[in-house]
């Protein structure tokens, strides 16, 4: 839905799984293997990474100052789960969240917990480099898309100006003349 640049860092991750659904068709890219595939997950994992990302979508919604979109799991008590380790890089001692599973090796593939710890690192990454706030969800209804907020201010509202923001200041527009 949207042509901005993907969000810095690890939120690319958390940017990529909301987005797997389009709200507004319905469509959700992880029915498919190719999608399952971009985000290494397995049949198996769709029930936790589907709650993972709605829980995502409201925190990104509250994010831009707008109430949950449906009753979710919040968001703290899935990450409160997640696996993680502190790695220390040896060469220069450089420390990091990583999470603490890594999947099946053979495949590739990660559960459920492995990518709410990957989602929970990102997180810590971003709390730490100031970012998190300024992933947010677009406010419009048939929407929600996740992007990331880079007006100077932090105050953005829509995904795509072009075309979320525009149909909003279009309906806001129409209802202010008494048109359809």
């Amino acid at each position: 839905m949207s042509e901005r640049s993907p969000a810095p860092g690890g939120l690319e991750l958390v940017e990529t799984l909301v987005n797997t659904l389009d709200v507004g068709t319905g469509a959700d890219s992880l029915d498919t293997p190719e999608g399952r595939a971009r985000l290494g997950l397995a049949e198996d994992d769709l029930p936790g990474a589907r709650e993972l990302r709605e829980a995502l979508r409201a925190t990104l919604l509250a994010h831009a100052g707008h109430p949950p979109h449906r009753a979710v799991t919040p968001l703290g008590e899935l990450l409160a789960a997640a696996p993680l380790v502190v790695a220390v890089d040896p060469a220069d001692g450089s420390a990091a969240l990583a999470p603490a599973g890594e999947g099946d090796p053979t495949t590739g593939d990660l559960t459920a917990g492995d990518l709410t710890a990957r989602v929970a690192a990102a997180v810590a990454e971003a709390l730490v480099a100031g970012t998190w706030s300024r992933l947010k969800a677009c406010e419009a209804d048939d929407c929600l898309w996740a992007y990331y907020d880079r007006s100077p201010a932090g105050r953005g509202r829509w995904c795509s100006m072009q075309v979320c923001g525009a149909r909003a200041k279009m309906r806001r527009y129409r209802a202010s003349r008494g048109t359809p």
